[in-house]
């Protein structure tokens, strides 16, 4: 009975349409003649083997995500940490073996590279290893205390047995560091009198001041002034800076001294803006701002209201339809590349509306590079502009690198085409703009050419038109002209990561003080972040030259020209900070180092190669 049971038991199973055994469908599939007839089992073949094909797609996905992991970590060591460097893990070297002019600007680049290497490796002054800081090399400047060291009760007895004495003293130094001070100025004028008339007085006065009865010396507002636009403190941090010196200011003191400033280095800034204008180049862009609603909405008076309010007014009323308690206003940033002009300015408007480039720039008739936004374009191109549009390089390359993933293989070649130009660029950093332009006029011209060659060629063609890296192609494409405008002049840059920059000092500020409490602080701070950042972009000491320029135009003793400060840091070399030029310096040279060596690495590659 009990075989019987265990017989019909092993032929269910043999025929049962429950995959018990699913591993006897894995083989022999391909054989027609193995393959089972009833309908039950090929439908249980069928999803055994829909199973299995969906199991192992699932660990190619796996294997090619690590794949891709792999890759990217190649291209992040080979690259460094460099924002949108990109090398093909699959593709090394550009093979352009049919570019004879190509491959000969190649074996011209390589030649220059070993040169640059050597230089470097020949270098009399190498980069010092890091050590520990001589205890004697403080600035001799610096005020000293002597601390004299006591002498532990076990010696001194044995100085008084005469067993031992002090032969002389060593001196050690360490740095101390204290908070900020405040200090009073205390005037002493003197009262004079008449002899003849004791009771008829005249007062001598004394430096003009800050403020009601000169209650706040320059300094005071220049310290406020660059904390807030300089290291992005908001007032009420800054009332503990000065809490820690055993001083109480309240926020609108703070606020009363940064307006005292305003109004008296506005000439300054005007006078910044028409050198600014006379540059050959200039960038800008812009970010977001939040302006607290006014409590009214302003009346207009057609024969005195200026258009900045009149579009205030109007952003008012939309608001308020909408049920916004705040705008969302813009602050511009504009950057000259003219080095007779080296000023950062900024421009508070109420909205991202044309009228502000197109007021700001008004009469311009230099070259111009901006993103593409159709409100910049307009500008620039409008019939009454005299404007040369550029546009912005890392714009059209970070458009295909935030987007290779939609097609590796699509995006290698351009994206190496892009660093090439790029790479370019870093060697023609140290040389003369005549040096420059001629570099761009071959090398660059020719990688430019193959690049659209490539951008009209079958690959970008054969993408679906409404993926994201083709309408990264399409950006290049439409904007090619202005692209390659910089390819005419040495003195013209490849991008607008300088105007760009600008914007991280609003975004940084932004997360600080928040909002602009109105139309006036707006404009109020656009005009003191462009002295700071002016400051900065020329290496200054910004706190001493805003006490400067504040002291001068209050009391008039200098002219306006005098205060700009490109002009100011030339009569003030004590005031400029060296080490930011040696920083500039050792970075470029890293990084012209690094070039130089992918290139020698490449052509390397490329001769064991072939």
């Amino acid at each position: 009975m009990n075989k019987l049971f265990l017989v019909i038991l092993l032929q269910i199973c043999l025929a049962t349409t429950c995959a018990l055994y699913p591993m006897r469908y894995s083989d022999h599939m391909q054989d027609a003649s193995k393959l089972p007839q009833q309908l039950s089992t090929a439908h249980e073949v069928i999803t055994v083997q829909s199973n299995t094909l969906a199991a192992q797609k699932a660990q190619i996905d796996q294997l090619t995500k690590e794949r891709e992991e792999l890759r990217a970590e190649i291209r992040f060591l080979m690259s460094g940490k460099k924002r949108e460097k990109f090398i093909g893990a699959d593709q090394m070297l550009l093979e352009l073996q049919d570019d004879k002019e190509l491959q000969a600007a190649l074996e011209s680049a390589k030649k220059d590279a070993e040169e640059e290497l050597e230089a470097l490796n020949n270098n009399p002054n190498p980069k010092p290893k890091k050590r520990k800081p001589a205890p004697d090399k403080f600035p001799a400047h610096l005020p000293r205390e002597d601390i004299e060291v006591a002498i532990p009760p076990a010696f001194q007895a044995r100085i008084k047995s005469g067993e031992l004495f002090v032969k002389h003293y060593e001196y050690t130094e360490s740095l101390k560091t204290i908070p900020a001070q405040a200090i009073v100025l205390r005037y002493k004028r003197p009262v004079l009198a008449y002899v003849n008339d004791p009771e008829r007085v005249l007062l001598v006065e004394e430096e003009a001041n800050l403020g009601e009865k000169g209650r706040y010396h320059p300094s005071t507002a220049a310290h406020i002034i660059h904390s807030k636009f300089g290291m992005h403190l908001p007032l009420y941090r800054l009332q503990d800076v000065y809490a820690s010196c055993g001083l109480t200011l309240s926020r609108s003191t703070l606020d009363y001294n940064i307006d005292l400033a305003h109004e008296v280095t506005q000439e300054l800034t005007k006078l910044m803006l028409s050198r600014f204008l006379a540059a050959f180049c200039v960038g800008f862009d812009d970010t977001h701002t939040t302006l607290i609603m006014p409590k009214e909405v302003p009346t207009i008076d057609p024969n005195k209201t200026d258009p900045a309010t009149l579009r205030l007014i109007e952003k008012m009323k939309e608001a308020i339809k909408e049920g916004k308690d705040s705008l969302d206003a813009k602050m511009w940033g504009y950057t000259s590349f003219d080095p007779s002009a080296p000023y950062d300015i900024f421009d508070f408007r109420v909205s991202r509306h044309r009228d502000g480039p197109a007021e700001f720039l008004g009469g311009y008739g230099g070259y111009a590079m901006a993103d593409c936004y159709s409100g910049n374009m307009s500008v620039i191109l409008s019939p009454e502009s005299k404007m040369t549009r550029m546009a912005c390089w890392a714009h059209a390359r970070r458009h295909v690198y935030e987007h290779q993933h939609n097609d590796k293989t699509a995006s290698e070649l351009p994206l190496a085409l892009i660093n090439k130009i790029y790479d370019i660029e870093r060697r023609a950093s140290m040389k003369s703009d005549e040096e420059r332009g001629k570099l761009r006029a071959t090398e660059t011209r020719m990688y430019l050419d193959r690049l659209r060659e490539w951008l009209d060629g079958p690959v970008a063609a054969n993408l679906l038109p409404s993926s994201k890296l083709a309408g990264a192609f399409r950006y290049i494409r439409n904007h090619w002209e202005a692209l390659n405008v910089f390819v005419k002049d040495g003195r013209l840059p490849i991008d607008n990561n300088q105007g760009e920059g600008l914007m991280r000092r609003v975004a940084v500020g932004r997360k600080n003080w928040l909002f602009v409490g109105s139309l006036r602080a707006g404009v109020r701070n656009a005009n003191l972040m462009t002295l700071v950042a002016s400051a900065h972009r020329n290496d200054l000491d910004v706190t001493k030259y805003l006490e400067s320029v504040i002291t001068h135009m209050l009391r008039g003793t200098a002219r306006v020209e005098e205060l700009l400060p490109d002009v100011w840091k030339t009569h003030h070399p004590e005031a400029v900070r060296t080490y930011r030029v040696e920083e500039r310096a050792e970075k470029a040279s890293t990084a012209l180092a690094q070039a130089a060596k992918r290139r020698v690495r490449s052509e390397l590659r490329k001769s064991l190669k072939g």
